[in-house]
């Protein structure tokens, strides 16, 4: 497949996160559960790139989300802005072409982007930061990488994941 064709179903599939989380994410029940199609879209994009266009992106989403939720204005482009660099940082040490590996990253991805802006927001504490960070950061990271995996193992041709059989 060409480079060039490769990038295009990419963008159009990250494009597609995008409305989807605009669009179908609010139907599908409580927000603190469902899938982050925007941080995936992040994740599949900072997996494929480097440190910088990876910070880069996760600053932009991080922003964006930020202006739909002012609450703790910053926490989500800090967050975001540090998952994009990991992320794309952590290709470099791992083997991102490995599904085991793909889910690692999607998890802790997740996860980790909900524990800094928690933490970062500084709007819970006590017994409810336990339950944020406990339950429901790894209710949402398990969906965001369900979710992800799907589309990684759909799409497998083009992101170049060795899928062990």
């Amino acid at each position: 497949m060409k480079p060039q064709r490769t990038g295009r179903v990419i963008g159009l599939l990250l494009f597609a996160l995008g409305v989807t989380h605009f669009t179908i994410r609010p139907l599908l029940g409580d927000e603190r559960v469902t899938p982050d199609f925007l941080l995936l879209a992040l994740m599949l994009y900072a997996i494929r790139s480097r440190p910088g266009a990876g910070a880069v992106a996760g600053f932009s989403v991080g922003l964006l989300a930020d202006a739909l939720r002012p609450v703790a204005f910053g926490a989500g482009a800090l967050a975001h802005t540090v998952i994009g660099y990991l992320l794309a940082w952590g290709k470099a040490v791992f083997f991102p072409e490995n599904l085991l590996v793909t889910t690692g990253f999607l998890f802790a991805g997740a996860w980790i982007r909900n524990f800094i802006v928690v933490v970062a927001g500084g709007q819970v504490r006590g017994m409810e930061l336990l339950w944020a960070l406990g339950i429901w950061s790894v209710a949402q990271a398990a969906t965001t990488t369900a979710t992800g995996i799907v589309l990684v193992v759909a799409f497998r041709r083009w992101f170049k994941i060795g899928i062990i059989e």
